[in-house]
Protein backbone atom coordinates (compact mmCIF):
# COMPACT_ATOMS: atom_id res chain seq x y z
CA UNK A 1 0.00 0.00 0.00
CA UNK A 2 1.29 3.48 -0.86
CA UNK A 3 2.64 5.74 1.95
CA UNK A 4 -0.20 8.23 1.40
CA UNK A 5 -2.75 5.50 2.00
CA UNK A 6 -1.01 4.51 5.25
CA UNK A 7 -1.24 8.09 6.51
CA UNK A 8 -4.92 8.25 5.59
CA UNK A 9 -5.67 5.01 7.40
CA UNK A 10 -3.95 6.30 10.52
CA UNK A 11 -6.31 9.28 10.36
CA UNK A 12 -9.29 6.95 10.05
CA UNK A 13 -8.09 4.83 12.97
CA UNK A 14 -7.66 7.89 15.16
CA UNK A 15 -11.21 9.03 14.41
CA UNK A 16 -13.30 5.87 14.30
CA UNK A 17 -11.23 3.20 16.01
CA UNK A 18 -13.94 0.56 16.26
CA UNK A 19 -15.77 1.04 12.96
CA UNK A 20 -16.28 -1.68 10.38
CA UNK A 21 -14.74 0.62 7.77
CA UNK A 22 -11.45 0.78 9.65
CA UNK A 23 -11.41 -2.99 10.09
CA UNK A 24 -12.05 -3.43 6.37
CA UNK A 25 -9.22 -1.09 5.36
CA UNK A 26 -6.87 -2.50 7.98
CA UNK A 27 -7.07 -5.89 6.28
CA UNK A 28 -5.06 -4.39 3.43
CA UNK A 29 -2.39 -2.88 5.68
CA UNK A 30 1.11 -4.33 5.95
CA UNK A 31 1.76 -6.21 9.19
CA UNK A 32 3.05 -4.12 12.05
CA UNK A 33 1.51 -0.79 11.00
CA UNK A 34 -0.43 0.84 13.81
CA UNK A 35 -1.80 4.24 14.74
CA UNK A 36 -0.78 6.24 17.83
CA UNK A 37 -3.36 6.17 20.61
CA UNK A 38 -4.88 9.44 21.80
CA UNK A 39 -7.81 10.20 24.03
CA UNK A 40 -10.94 11.92 22.75
CA UNK A 41 -9.98 15.37 24.01
CA UNK A 42 -6.58 15.24 22.28
CA UNK A 43 -8.12 14.19 18.97
CA UNK A 44 -10.87 16.79 19.16
CA UNK A 45 -8.32 19.50 19.88
CA UNK A 46 -6.44 18.59 16.72
CA UNK A 47 -9.58 18.51 14.56
CA UNK A 48 -10.92 22.00 15.44
CA UNK A 49 -9.51 25.35 14.43
CA UNK A 50 -9.65 28.43 16.65
CA UNK A 51 -13.08 29.60 15.48
CA UNK A 52 -14.53 26.12 15.88
CA UNK A 53 -13.07 25.81 19.37
CA UNK A 54 -14.70 29.13 20.33
CA UNK A 55 -18.02 27.90 18.96
CA UNK A 56 -17.63 24.75 21.02
CA UNK A 57 -17.40 26.80 24.20
CA UNK A 58 -20.84 28.32 23.54
CA UNK A 59 -22.56 24.94 23.23
CA UNK A 60 -23.59 24.72 26.86
CA UNK A 61 -25.71 27.86 26.58
CA UNK A 62 -27.47 26.83 23.38
CA UNK A 63 -28.10 23.29 24.60
CA UNK A 64 -29.57 24.55 27.87
CA UNK A 65 -31.81 26.97 25.96
CA UNK A 66 -33.16 24.12 23.85
CA UNK A 67 -34.09 22.18 26.97
CA UNK A 68 -35.86 25.17 28.51
CA UNK A 69 -37.76 25.82 25.30
CA UNK A 70 -38.97 22.22 25.25
CA UNK A 71 -40.05 22.46 28.89
CA UNK A 72 -42.08 25.61 28.18
CA UNK A 73 -43.84 24.08 25.19
CA UNK A 74 -47.63 24.09 25.61
CA UNK A 75 -48.23 20.93 23.58
CA UNK A 76 -47.69 17.62 25.39
CA UNK A 77 -44.34 15.98 24.65
CA UNK A 78 -44.08 13.05 22.29
CA UNK A 79 -44.09 9.70 24.10
CA UNK A 80 -40.56 8.17 24.01
CA UNK A 81 -41.47 4.53 23.34
CA UNK A 82 -43.56 5.06 20.17
CA UNK A 83 -41.01 7.62 19.01
CA UNK A 84 -38.16 5.13 19.40
CA UNK A 85 -40.05 2.50 17.42
CA UNK A 86 -40.97 4.90 14.61
CA UNK A 87 -37.46 6.27 14.21
CA UNK A 88 -35.94 2.80 14.37
CA UNK A 89 -38.24 1.75 11.55
CA UNK A 90 -37.22 4.78 9.49
CA UNK A 91 -33.55 4.02 10.13
CA UNK A 92 -33.99 0.47 8.87
CA UNK A 93 -35.83 1.71 5.79
CA UNK A 94 -33.02 4.11 4.84
CA UNK A 95 -30.37 1.49 5.54
CA UNK A 96 -32.20 -1.07 3.40
CA UNK A 97 -32.60 1.32 0.45
CA UNK A 98 -28.93 2.33 0.52
CA UNK A 99 -27.75 -1.25 0.98
CA UNK A 100 -29.71 -2.34 -2.08
CA UNK A 101 -28.23 0.54 -4.06
CA UNK A 102 -24.67 -0.36 -2.99
CA UNK A 103 -24.99 -4.04 -3.85
CA UNK A 104 -26.86 -3.61 -7.15
CA UNK A 105 -24.81 -4.77 -10.15
CA UNK A 106 -25.25 -4.57 -13.90
CA UNK A 107 -25.75 -8.21 -14.89
CA UNK A 108 -25.12 -7.40 -18.55
CA UNK A 109 -21.66 -5.91 -17.97
CA UNK A 110 -18.74 -7.98 -19.28
CA UNK A 111 -15.21 -6.75 -18.44
CA UNK A 112 -12.79 -6.46 -21.35
CA UNK A 113 -9.56 -8.32 -20.42
CA UNK A 114 -7.68 -6.11 -22.89
CA UNK A 115 -8.83 -2.84 -21.27
CA UNK A 116 -9.04 -3.33 -17.52
CA UNK A 117 -8.27 0.32 -16.79
CA UNK A 118 -11.86 1.09 -17.71
CA UNK A 119 -12.98 -1.22 -14.90
CA UNK A 120 -11.36 0.99 -12.27
CA UNK A 121 -12.93 4.06 -13.90
CA UNK A 122 -16.35 2.43 -13.57
CA UNK A 123 -15.74 1.52 -9.94
CA UNK A 124 -14.52 5.06 -9.23
CA UNK A 125 -17.67 6.56 -10.74
CA UNK A 126 -19.83 4.12 -8.80
CA UNK A 127 -18.02 5.04 -5.59
CA UNK A 128 -18.71 8.74 -6.08
CA UNK A 129 -22.36 8.13 -6.91
CA UNK A 130 -22.89 5.95 -3.83
CA UNK A 131 -21.10 8.34 -1.48
CA UNK A 132 -23.26 11.25 -2.66
CA UNK A 133 -26.40 9.14 -2.25
CA UNK A 134 -25.39 8.12 1.26
CA UNK A 135 -24.53 11.67 2.25
CA UNK A 136 -27.88 13.08 1.13
CA UNK A 137 -29.97 10.27 2.59
CA UNK A 138 -28.22 10.09 5.95
CA UNK A 139 -28.18 13.88 6.31
CA UNK A 140 -31.93 13.99 5.73
CA UNK A 141 -32.52 11.15 8.20
CA UNK A 142 -30.35 12.78 10.84
CA UNK A 143 -32.25 16.04 10.50
CA UNK A 144 -35.56 14.22 10.78
CA UNK A 145 -34.44 12.42 13.95
CA UNK A 146 -33.27 15.68 15.52
CA UNK A 147 -36.60 17.35 14.78
CA UNK A 148 -38.44 14.45 16.39
CA UNK A 149 -36.25 14.57 19.50
CA UNK A 150 -36.76 18.32 19.79
CA UNK A 151 -40.51 17.68 20.19
CA UNK A 152 -40.02 15.06 22.91
CA UNK A 153 -38.64 15.57 26.41
CA UNK A 154 -36.40 18.49 27.42
CA UNK A 155 -33.48 16.07 27.79
CA UNK A 156 -33.92 14.74 24.24
CA UNK A 157 -34.35 18.28 22.94
CA UNK A 158 -30.99 19.14 24.49
CA UNK A 159 -29.42 16.13 22.82
CA UNK A 160 -30.83 17.21 19.44
CA UNK A 161 -29.41 20.70 19.94
CA UNK A 162 -26.01 19.27 20.86
CA UNK A 163 -25.95 17.06 17.76
CA UNK A 164 -27.00 19.96 15.53
CA UNK A 165 -24.19 22.11 16.91
CA UNK A 166 -21.51 19.41 16.73
CA UNK A 167 -22.30 18.18 13.21
CA UNK A 168 -20.86 21.18 11.30
CA UNK A 169 -17.79 21.23 13.55
CA UNK A 170 -16.85 17.67 12.62
CA UNK A 171 -18.39 17.36 9.15
CA UNK A 172 -15.37 18.79 7.34
CA UNK A 173 -12.99 16.25 8.80
CA UNK A 174 -15.37 13.37 8.06
CA UNK A 175 -15.73 14.48 4.44
CA UNK A 176 -11.97 14.70 4.00
CA UNK A 177 -11.44 11.24 5.46
CA UNK A 178 -14.20 9.60 3.45
CA UNK A 179 -12.95 11.41 0.37
CA UNK A 180 -9.70 9.47 0.75
CA UNK A 181 -11.39 6.12 0.11
CA UNK A 182 -10.60 6.14 -3.63
CA UNK A 183 -6.88 6.01 -2.76
CA UNK A 184 -7.39 2.87 -0.69
CA UNK A 185 -9.60 1.17 -3.23
CA UNK A 186 -7.38 1.98 -6.18
CA UNK A 187 -4.35 0.61 -4.32
CA UNK A 188 -6.29 -2.57 -3.63
CA UNK A 189 -7.43 -2.83 -7.27
CA UNK A 190 -3.84 -2.48 -8.49
CA UNK A 191 -2.52 -4.98 -5.95
CA UNK A 192 -5.04 -7.68 -6.89
CA UNK A 193 -4.42 -7.08 -10.59
CA UNK A 194 -0.66 -7.35 -10.20
CA UNK A 195 -0.98 -10.48 -8.11
CA UNK A 196 -3.14 -12.13 -10.79
CA UNK A 197 -0.59 -11.23 -13.47
CA UNK A 198 2.38 -12.60 -11.49
CA UNK A 199 4.11 -15.28 -13.66
CA UNK A 200 5.00 -17.23 -10.51
CA UNK A 201 1.31 -17.63 -9.70
CA UNK A 202 0.13 -20.94 -11.21
CA UNK A 203 -3.47 -19.69 -11.50
CA UNK A 204 -4.25 -18.02 -14.83
CA UNK A 205 -5.53 -14.46 -14.93
CA UNK A 206 -9.19 -15.36 -15.45
CA UNK A 207 -10.51 -12.15 -13.83
CA UNK A 208 -11.49 -13.90 -10.63
CA UNK A 209 -9.46 -11.18 -8.93
CA UNK A 210 -11.90 -8.61 -10.34
CA UNK A 211 -14.80 -10.43 -8.69
CA UNK A 212 -12.84 -10.42 -5.43
CA UNK A 213 -12.35 -6.68 -5.75
CA UNK A 214 -16.04 -6.13 -6.54
CA UNK A 215 -16.99 -7.96 -3.35
CA UNK A 216 -14.48 -6.00 -1.26
CA UNK A 217 -15.62 -2.76 -2.90
CA UNK A 218 -19.20 -3.38 -1.80
CA UNK A 219 -18.14 -4.40 1.70
CA UNK A 220 -16.17 -1.16 2.00
CA UNK A 221 -19.18 0.91 0.97
CA UNK A 222 -21.41 -0.97 3.39
CA UNK A 223 -18.88 -0.25 6.14
CA UNK A 224 -18.93 3.43 5.16
CA UNK A 225 -22.72 3.36 5.43
CA UNK A 226 -22.44 1.96 8.96
CA UNK A 227 -20.00 4.72 9.82
CA UNK A 228 -22.25 7.47 8.45
CA UNK A 229 -25.24 6.08 10.37
CA UNK A 230 -23.48 5.96 13.74
CA UNK A 231 -24.61 9.45 14.88
CA UNK A 232 -28.21 8.67 13.90
CA UNK A 233 -28.11 5.34 15.72
CA UNK A 234 -26.73 7.09 18.80
CA UNK A 235 -29.59 9.60 18.78
CA UNK A 236 -32.21 6.90 18.44
CA UNK A 237 -30.66 4.69 21.10
CA UNK A 238 -30.80 7.59 23.54
CA UNK A 239 -34.62 7.40 23.46
CA UNK A 240 -36.08 5.08 26.10
CA UNK A 241 -37.46 2.04 24.27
Amino acid sequence: MCPQALVLLRSFKGSHASSALVRQLACWMPAGVSAPRQDVAERLGQWLNVNEAIALRTLQTSVAAAGMAAARRAAPPVEPQPLHAALQQELQRVRSVLTQSITARDASHRPDPEDLDIEWALFHQRLGDQQRRMELSVEALRGHVRQALAQATPELAQLAALDAAMEPLLAGREQRLLGSLPAFLKARFVALRQQAADPSDPAPDDLRWLQTFANEFEQTLLAELDLRLQPVIGLIESIPA
